[in-house]
């Protein structure tokens, strides 16, 4: 398993990947500690106003946040991500507004963003069909560039579970993106818990050597460790990217939370194994490191609770301000263009509400 930061915060060189390290300098892994520990800020606001009804359910990412703000950090402009539903650290690394994300949980819309501002694509709730999506779009990208060479050398990432990993999905998706050798990356978080199904159920050897199933690269990463997840997808985007072909990243995490807030975790795992996950925690670890070189004082850490306690409030209000789409509009969005059927729905919508009016004044 590649790492370089281990849970005691020392930091080492991995001897393949450390020429693909974006940096190890003081700026480099404040800025990636910042977005770690914003995008756990935001998951702990998301969960507290879902438990107040402000939203109808969220989908925590807490312990996985190295894997997310590493592998997103990787990510070049021209390249195309195509989440599951957990992928808010990922969002944060595309410029996806915080607050947009939540438009879908508050349940005010289908998506939330524009996809096309910042190549992040729509949550997917369907599990591991966007394997399927990140293959067709990297075909694309693939026709594009060789009719237009000048075009920058793009990838599609897809983000899945160990969970989803179990889709049929995935498999046929690995099976087209090495029949066509299109330029993805696979990017499984194995966070050991398919909802109330552990991994070892799932698989007996480590999700990575699945990839050698399908004749392409599979790496294994501590997905605790930002980076190294930065450093190994960085090297899967350019081997992927110079027409190499796809490449699988496990990234080994643990959900230290509920799978979302309509799960109860103590039904089916002891606490005893959150216990130990504790001490790799990917914000401490990175903050052992950064305390211990130097790197950061007590100003720096001061000075982003404060920033994180401000994101939180504004958070909040957006949310509070979000007002659903009246029925109508509901009506007129489900297909692009206008649709027959759809249409006479409305209109006996319409003629029903119709007989309501004038009711009161003659009760």
């Amino acid at each position: 398993m590649v790492q370089f930061l281990d849970p005691d915060g020392r930091l080492n060189d991995h001897p393949e990947f450390g020429g693909f390290s974006s940096g190890t300098g003081a700026e480099r892994l404040k800025a990636l500690y910042r977005d770690m520990y914003l995008i756990r800020r935001f998951d702990q606001e998301a969960t507290a106003l879902q438990r107040q009804g402000q939203l109808a359910l969220w989908v925590p990412l807490t312990g996985q946040e190295a894997a997310q703000i590493g592998s997103g950090r990787a990510l070049q402009a021209q390249d195309y991500v195509f989440p599951t539903y957990r992928e808010h650290g990922v969002a944060l690394t595309r410029g996806v507004r915080l607050s947009e994300m939540l438009r879908l949980f508050r349940g005010i819309t289908n998506g939330g963003w524009d996809p096309r501002e910042n190549n992040f694509h729509l949550y997917t709730l369907v599990l591991a069909a966007q394997a399927l999506h990140a293959v067709g779009y990297a075909m694309g990208l693939q026709r594009d560039q060789a009719a237009d060479p000048t075009l920058a050398p793009a990838a599609s990432v897809a983000y899945f579970g160990d969970g989803a990993s179990s889709e049929g999905d995935v498999h046929e998706a690995m099976v087209f993106a090495a029949s066509f050798n299109a330029p993805v990356v696979f990017f499984c978080q194995n966070n050991h818990w398919a909802i109330s199904v552990p991994s070892s159920v799932q698989t007996r050897v480590p999700l990575a050597q699945r990839a050698e199933g399908y004749g392409f690269p599979g790496i294994r990463v501590d997905g605790n460790d930002v980076v190294a997840v930065e450093a190994v997808t960085n090297w899967a985007l350019e081997h992927a990217r110079s027409g190499k072909g796809p490449v699988l990243i496990e990234a080994f995490t643990y959900r230290m939370s509920a799978h979302t807030t309509a799960d109860d975790p103590t039904k089916y795992r002891l606490s005893r194994e959150e216990e130990d996950w504790h001490p790799r925690d990917p914000l401490a670890r990175l903050e052992k490191h950064l305390r211990t070189t130097g790197k950061a004082g007590d100003a720096f850490f001061d000075e982003l609770t404060k920033e994180a306690k401000a994101m939180a409030v504004e958070l909040r209000r957006d949310v509070q301000a979000m007002q659903p789409p009246g029925l109508e509009e509901r009506f007129n969005t489900v297909y692009a263009e206008p649709h027959p059927l759809v249409q006479e729905e409305l209109q006996a919508w319409r003629d029903y509400e119709a007989g309501f009016i004038g009711e009161e004044e003659t009760s």
